[in-house]
């Protein structure tokens, strides 16, 4: 094997032959010829590229290897890590995208000697989109209040010069100083010469828009570094291929995607901060003046997040906006710069790029002169390592100095001190931060002062952790000589999560698959814009009913839910359909049971069945979020329809996967988890909807199967027991193992019709237990609350 050749492990062999894990098993056990590993561990061998597509090839188990699948793999195999192989990746992306004729001279040479010119290339556009690797020294110091914000380029184009404005001034292009900032930026023309990469800053002392003067402490070089011609060298064969992937979807595109398969390969070691989440708290932030504005035709803005993580949130941020970050991880750093920049737009009207720091914000802030239209973050919670020792008498305390325990409240005065006056901040919160003891003086001082201006309780399941009600904290720098706001804005979203295909709302808050965001967002935006008092969902709180001896901010506290159904007025509704639901399911009930003798016919099983062509098996792999709707295995388990389809908004990094697979009526969908005897078939209600991961999906063939009758066999518990493994601690089922018999297509109609009956009386006793616990509760809340006579 040459050196350096891309290696991949089971699971991946798996994924590229469409297949189970078990079955690449099976094949290294049964084929002699497979081939043999050649790194990794006895437990977690890997196996070189080249060769398991060759031999997959000649099994007929593989016709080629798609493109983006061969590019991932490269980089999930890259001897340097997938870390550093995005990174590599990424750089050559940004210069594929804005140098393409530099990158189409460098790869009609060898694989040597493009490593040799790579890094003077990929420097130059690191240079212009992020800033100098080393930077200069450091300028004047800013006045209190200004900022040093990049401005938009002229319609000439980002390398030409400033035209003077109407007031005789040139105009701020990207080379321009800010008007009020005492710090100048330059930015080298796509035509000078690219700096050596690591050579000495310029002695003129100009310094780039992204490199203002900072603090000891910080890294004050970009978060992405010119890797060496050495680093580059493995890395060649994997850039040729991410660019013919960028030729197809483009750059950006290609960078989230081969982002998104590291993050869902590592998801323990990243907190995500999920798409439509990110877009609700930009939206938040937007300033009142630009509702109803086109993106392109808004003011430039400045948007700082001081924990910037993978960049979710300033990715979501729409218009022109100079976006300021900082991320203690400088790998994941790195990846953010690139991210951030290689979604931006190339075009001439595009704003500044983005100015991406390492370092610990609150240990070393990077840009502590720094004042901002808005800030957006999702900090870290509960860390007891913030600095509470270190920065006792640090001048963000403004609202008093946070207790150890109190390491969102820190953050919170820290995105307050990065704001101008008037400026916004939205941070993502946990619950204990509205009511812990510890904090209740800085929340009182934050009322007084008119800075926290909104508490606004999500639905479980909205961001990681996601088993618990997270709130988002809408902040607003006081503006000296303005009177502060007299109320506090509380609202509560967990009665708007289920959708509305749940009739009760019985999945309100129960998982982050269940989330109507569309409701959600519209909600919540009408609550903060309006100022409205909404029943159940939004209240504005005079601060003086706040500040008593707990300061709890809570939103449940000061927020009485609607009754179920629909308060006492509703209850005859409600026992009117549970009286007629009930009424179903008596007809529905299955007549005596007639005895039998047990038969004695020959079996098959599902494998047996999809290697003659009577059906087809297809795994799940859509996530809910996109555009289309997605049968989940919640959806399954708890008898609802697909989860909704949702506005197209910031894609996550993760959500790019294979074409999904789309529910025909008659398909037969199991899950794959939990070893239950839970079997769905797919009705006119669910056709077209994506089949969602954890999910199996059988595909009969009407000539030869009929699809009630293969549900009702595969629900057997002694079948699934049978066909499920318990090696961890959750049941894993392999549908090909399931059992059914063999017999005519006329007599499995006769079967598949009791099996049909049976699921008719199964949902009616579902909607009885669903309604009946309506009624129940509203009867419990009415006969408390006196709206219900006890008669």
């Amino acid at each position: 094997m040459p050196e350096n050749a891309t290696e991949v492990t089971a699971a991946g062999i798996a994924r590229l032959a469409g297949v189970g894990r078990a079955a690449v098993s099976n094949w290294r056990r049964r084929h002699a010829d497979f081939p043999q590993p050649v790194g990794g561990s006895a437990t977690s061998p890997s196996f070189a590229l080249s060769d398991v597509e060759r031999w997959l090839r000649d099994q007929g188990k593989l016709a080629e290897v798609p493109l983006r699948e061969r590019v991932w793999q490269e980089v999930a195999g890259h001897p340097a890590g997938a870390a550093q192989a995005l990174v590599h990746t990424g750089c050559a992306l940004l210069l594929v995208r804005d140098r393409p004729t530099a990158w189409l001279e460098l790869t009609g040479t060898s694989d040597e000697r493009m490593a040799q010119a790579l890094p003077y290339a990929v420097d130059h556009v690191l240079t212009a989109r992020l800033g100098p690797d080393a930077p200069s020294a450091p300028g004047p110091a800013a006045p209190p209040g200004t900022v040093g914000t990049p401005r938009t380029a002229d319609a000439s184009g980002p390398d030409a010069p400033s035209a003077p404005d109407a007031s005789g001034h040139a105009a701020a292009g990207p080379d321009a100083p800010v008007p009020g900032s005492t710090v100048p930026s330059a930015i080298p023309s796509a035509s000078a010469p690219a700096p050596a990469p690591g050579s000495a800053p310029d002695a003129s002392g100009a310094l780039h828009h992204a490199n203002p003067p900072e603090a000891s402490g910080v890294h004050r070089a970009r978060a992405v570094h010119t890797p060496t011609a050495r680093d580059l060298l493995p890395s060649v064969p994997l850039l040729r291929a991410a660019a013919e992937l960028a030729a197809g979807i483009g750059a950006g595109q290609a960078f989230e995607f081969l982002l998104g398969r590291h993050l869902d390969a590592n998801p323990r070691q990243y907190t995500l901060t999920p798409p439509h989440l990110a877009e609700l708290m930009a939206d938040l932030a937007e300033p009142p003046s630009d509702e109803g504005r086109p993106a392109s035709a808004r003011p430039l803005r400045s948007v700082l997040d001081p924990a910037a993580g993978t960049g979710s949130l300033l990715r979501a941020v729409t218009g022109p906006a100079a976006l300021y970050a900082q991320e203690a991880d400088a790998g994941l750093a790195a990846l953010t710069a690139l991210r951030l920049a290689l979604c931006a737009d190339a075009t001439r009207d595009a704003p500044a790029s983005p100015a991406v720091r390492t370092g610990d914000t609150l240990r070393a802030d990077a840009f502590p002169r720094l004042a901002t239209d808005t800030v957006l973050c999702h900090p870290p919670f509960n860390d007891r390592n913030w600095g509470h020792d270190e920065l006792a008498y640090d001048p963000r305390w403004e609202y008093g100095f946070p207790a150890r325990v109190e390491s969102e409240l820190a953050w919170v005065q820290h995105a307050l001190a990065r704001l101008r006056d008037g400026g916004t901040a939205v941070l993502l919160m946990p619950p204990a931060a509205t009511s812990r003891r510890s904090g209740r003086r800085i929340r009182a001082d934050l009322l007084r002062r008119g800075a926290l201006r909104a508490v606004i309780a999500l639905p479980a399941g909205a961001a990681p952790p996601y088993g618990i009600p997270l709130h988002l904290w809408v902040l607003r720098r006081p503006t000296p000589g303005v009177r502060p706001g007299p109320d506090l804005l509380l609202a509560d979203t967990a009665a708007l999560a289920a959708p509305a295909a749940e009739p009760g709302g019985k999945a309100a808050g129960g998982g982050r698959d269940r989330i109507d965001w569309p409701v959600v967002r519209a909600a919540v935006l009408d609550a903060w814009r309006d100022r409205t008092d909404l029943p159940g969902v939004s209240r504005v709180v005079p601060v003086v009913e706040l500040l008593d001896d707990d300061v709890d901010l809570a939103p449940a506290r000061y927020l009485h839910r609607p009754a179920p159904g629909g308060g006492a007025a509703g209850l005859g509704e409600v026992r009117e359909r549970l009286a007629e639901t009930l009424r179903l399911t008596a007809r529905l009930t299955p007549p005596p049971v007639a005895p039998a003798a047990p038969a004695h016919r020959p079996r098959t099983t599902v494998g047996e069945l999809a290697r003659g062509g009577a059906l087809s098996l297809h795994a799940g792999t859509a996530a809910p979020g996109g555009p289309a709707p997605v049968l989940t295995e919640h959806d399954v388990l708890t008898g609802a329809g697909p989860t909704a389809a949702t506005p197209t908004g910031p894609e996550a990094p993760g959500t790019a996967q294979d074409e999904p697979v789309l529910l025909q009526p008659g398909d037969v969908v199991v899950p794959v988890l939990g070893g239950g005897t839970v079997v769905r078939v797919v009705g006119e209600r669910d056709a077209g909807a994506a089949l969602g991961r954890n999910l199996q999906l059988l595909r009969p063939d009407p000539a030869a199967l009929d699809p009630w009758f293969l549900a009702g066999f595969l629900r057997g518990t002694s079948n699934n027991r049978q066909a499920s493994s318990y090696a961890s601690t959750a049941a894993r089922l392999d549908a090909r193992r399931l059992h059914l018999l063999r017999m005519p297509l006329a007599e499995q109609r006769r079967f598949g019709e009791r099996f049909r009956e049976l699921a008719a009386f199964e949902e009616a006793l579902r909607s009885a237990e669903r309604i009946g616990g309506l009624l129940i509760q509203g009867m419990y809340d009415g006969l408390a609350d006196g709206t219900v006579a006890p008669t």
